[in-house]
């Protein structure tokens, strides 16, 4: 039975592939979790797609069904926090409350040309000053121009007020907190930030974008910040504070109690994305990596962080699993690939719709290089494994290029951190200790914190860091000059993704 007089703080993790809440005490430790998955819509090769009404009853039914086994009643939750996918776009109806279309999810590459239009001379270098992104695909803006300019009648419609535009976390708040009826149209600046509309600088968006994008300030939400109270939930939560919303790896590096300039953290989820705290000022980046917001807690000075998105990791051990058929489920990677002593002199680079972080390549496609008639399923399975701690190190490589600041310890979370054979890479490739905190669903933690720190739950920064908790450590054990030359090799594997694909040339059909 839970305790009455303890509080409780409940977060929901809208993610990529599913829906979960958890809700936390005042220890930060997990009280009761409920998930489920959402469907992944592909209509053509590199579009993905989701329902957000979907997302939104499953929403519903994980937050009914954690507080059923924590055995709470909704006056019992003192704040409800928010952290989803980043960068996935949805268009709604601001009457009916029904998207107009299918959320374009941030996987998806159908911008791609969209994206090269917008940079005309300027390349995709166009609006990084003032964003600190690439013009990519991979951002909310060039999907939202997309939308209005292929559903029909969409622009007019949006000109005059009538439709709402959002990330996953605008749409929740605005449903949670009474939708057709109330609902509070906002997001915050680590979700705004990620759409390539917001300026970093003013944390407002900026006009000269989206008049260069078409896109009508009519539908764009209010951006806050990232712990505050945006409204009160109706329904099922009547009457809980909606008290922060984060962007999933903003969530994590919350989580991680990354509060001081310098801490770092990777998620290890479908792709992987490597934090790094660079503090209350945004350090622009000459190395392919993202300048972004880190959080910002009520009216302080926001917290900026270089990033290293990284498109594909645990998403190369589904295509092993589902794609090849080699396991039957993802564990078995582990024990495959730890009956062998190395990779066989093979290389996998999971560019499969190009490579993000630090290249921005969507010409690449993914390759398998240095095959023999040696390497076996055995090599391949390590060289899946190994292909995420390589990545990892291309990030670290570049983040210190832009920063000068040499990461001592990675702070690791995500499903990927149960496998002890990547996580040695992990440390043996980057030559710094890798660290797993005890409570690894740091996403919602990070964002049950910002909730709890606006309402009151905890008083400050201090204290949640003294939550923080080590479960496990992985200290480097290759050798330098063994570790420089498998990287050598990565990076030949890596050269040999690009040029693959053409803009002008279709992708193969299924």
């Amino acid at each position: 039975m839970t305790d009455q007089s303890v509080k409780y703080v409940a977060a929901i993790d809208q993610g990529t592939t599913s829906s979960r809440c958890i809700v936390f005490d005042t220890d930060g430790a997990i009280v009761a979790v409920d998930q489920r998955e959402h469907r992944q819509i592909f209509p053509r090769p590199g579009w993905v797609e989701h329902d957000a009404t979907e997302i939104w009853s499953k929403v519903q039914a994980v937050v009914a069904g954690a507080l059923a086994k924590a055995g709470l009643r909704a006056d019992q939750l003192s704040a409800l926090g928010i952290t989803n996918q980043r960068e996935t776009t949805l268009l709604w109806d601001r009457a009916t409350g029904r998207p107009v279309h299918n959320a374009i999810v941030w996987q998806d590459t159908r911008t791609s040309a969209l994206c090269t239009q917008l940079g005309g001379r300027q390349g995709q270098d166009r609006f990084r000053e003032a964003t600190g992104l690439p013009l990519a695909s991979y951002f909310s803006g060039p999907k939202a121009a997309w939308l209005l300019d292929n559903v029909p009648g969409l622009r007019r419609r949006a000109e005059s007020g009538e439709i709402a535009f959002g990330t996953i976390d605008s749409w929740l708040i605005w449903n949670l907190t009474g939708g057709t009826d109330g609902g509070v149209h906002v997001t915050d600046v680590t979700n705004a930030g990620r759409t390539m509309l917001m300026n970093l600088e003013s944390l407002q968006w900026d006009p000269a974008i989206l008049s260069a994008m078409n896109i009508p300030e009519a539908i764009l939400p209010e951006i806050r910040s990232s712990a505050e109270v945006y409204g009160t939930a109706v329904g099922q939560l009547a009457g809980v504070p909606v008290a922060s919303a984060l962007g999933d790896q903003q969530a994590a590096i919350f989580g991680q109690a990354c509060y001081d300039t310098g801490t770092a953290k990777n998620t290890y989820g479908t792709g992987s994305f490597l934090l790094l705290n660079t503090g209350q000022r945004p350090v622009p980046s000459k190395s392919g990596l993202l300048t972004t917001m880190g959080y910002q807690l009520g009216g302080e000075p926001p917290v900026y962080c270089l990033e290293g998105s990284i498109a594909i990791t645990g998403a190369l051990v589904q295509w092993f699993r589902d794609q090849l058929g080699i396991i039957r489920s993802a564990d078995e990677i582990e024990t495959l690939a730890a009956s062998v002593e190395d990779n066989g002199g093979a290389y996998i680079v999971p560019a499969f719709s190009g490579l993000f972080a630090p290249y921005w390549r969507s010409d690449a496609r993914g390759v398998i290089t240095g095959l023999t008639r040696y390497v076996t399923k055995a090599h391949l399975a390590r060289a899946v494994l190994e292909a995420t701690s390589w990545q990892t190190r291309e990030v670290v490589d570049a983040m210190y290029q832009d920063s000068g600041v040499q990461i001592t310890t990675l702070k690791v979370d995500g499903g990927m951190t149960a496998n002890n054979l990547l996580m040695q890479h992990q440390a043996d490739v980057l030559g710094v200790p890798v660290v797993r905190p005890r409570v690894s669903e740091t996403t919602c933690l990070g964002a049950a914190y910002a909730a709890g720190l606006a309402t009151g739950v905890w008083p400050d920064l201090d204290t949640l860091k003294a939550h923080w908790q080590k479960d496990a450590e992985w200290t480097p054990a290759m050798p330098e000059r063994e570790r420089e030359r498998e990287y050598r090799r990565w990076r030949k594997a890596v050269e040999r993704s690009f040029g693959w694909h053409e803009e002008d040339e279709p992708e193969p059909q299924a």
